[in-house]
């Protein structure tokens, strides 16, 4: 009698203990409206983290240190992407000097190295883009002053600098697909000491003399679709060797056909005997030429 008298009330007990628990879950589970709308919540999930790339074109940097390139990426920051494609194509990276390096931090340029060009784009000021893709390694981003003051100069990351970066406004627009050792090689020895103001206003003058060891970009190119995809076959198919068949030295001429050629020489030469000392004697008055070493391009040379 007593346990048919317990049972009745052990189990509404357990049945409402389940559903709070239930209910506990789902509202947990669901963020509040503050935490779903706030700014610092994080937008990129992971690192390295890459936005839809978009309308993608290929730069490559020929430099005193050696190579690389780049691919950049109209969906990661349109506006980035369309001033650097106008930078490049217009030629004003050329010959402008890697100006600032902070080993692990970044690889800074894009002060042109004649302050009469440099002087046309100086208030030539582009609007922000949105930070869509993080500071990762190996990224490229317009360096800027404050809101809406990009020009010219760029960076590249050494790190991984998305923290301390992106919150600050820094659109990655490019990667280094290419070449990063060579990135990397870029001479620091000065560090952050060359002047910007003075590069602004004085130009390649100032930093060869102040700081001719300076890398620097000797051009900068668009490629075109497939174009480092050609030039990697080209050099595989030089290095490799050349087949039996078309290493076969060709067919030497039948006997008979040797000595006619030679006795039709000889007697050309023999019945114009003045008209060929003349040009014998010519031949030795002409000075021999002499092949040039091509000449190598150097700082002071880069205007």
């Amino acid at each position: 009698m007593m346990s048919c008298f317990r049972l009745p009330a052990v189990l509404p007990l357990s049945v409402l203990m389940l559903a709070l628990f239930i209910l506990a879950g789902c509202i947990r589970d669901k963020p509040s409206e503050s935490e779903a709308s706030s700014p610092t919540a994080p937008q990129l999930e992971k690192e390295g983290q890459e936005a839809d790339p978009g309308e993608i074109f290929r730069v490559k940097f020929e430099t005193s240190k050696g190579d690389f390139i780049v691919e950049a990426y109209s969906g990661w920051a349109p506006l980035g992407a369309a001033r650097f494609k106008e930078l490049v194509e217009s030629g004003f990276y050329d010959g402008c000097r890697f100006f600032r390096i902070v080993p692990g931090f970044i690889v800074q340029w894009g002060i042109n190295g004649d302050p009469e060009v440099q002087k046309k784009w100086y208030d030539n000021k582009i609007r922000d883009d949105d930070v869509l893709t993080e500071n990762f390694r190996g990224t490229l981003s317009f360096a800027k002053s404050g809101p809406n003051t990009r020009t010219t100069q760029l960076f590249i990351n050494y790190g991984n600098n998305s923290a301390s970066l992106d919150p600050q406004g820094f659109a990655p627009f490019a990667k280094v697909i290419e070449g990063m050792d060579v990135v990397d090689a870029i001479n620091a020895e000065y560090g952050e000491r060359p002047d910007q103001g003075r590069i602004q206003t004085q130009g390649n003058a100032y930093l060869n003399k102040e700081f001719p060891n300076l890398d620097y970009i000797i051009k900068a190119t668009i490629l075109e679709p497939g174009a480092e995809k050609k030039n990697a076959t080209e050099k595989k198919e030089a290095s490799e060797p050349e087949s039996p068949e078309s290493s076969k030295s060709p067919e030497s001429p039948k006997s008979g056909q040797s000595n006619q050629s030679k006795s039709e020489s000889s007697r050309e030469v023999n019945s114009n005997g003045e008209k060929d000392a003349a040009s014998e004697e010519k031949a030795e008055k002409k000075p021999e030429k002499k092949e040039e070493s091509p000449k190598p391009e150097t700082i002071e040379e880069i205007k």
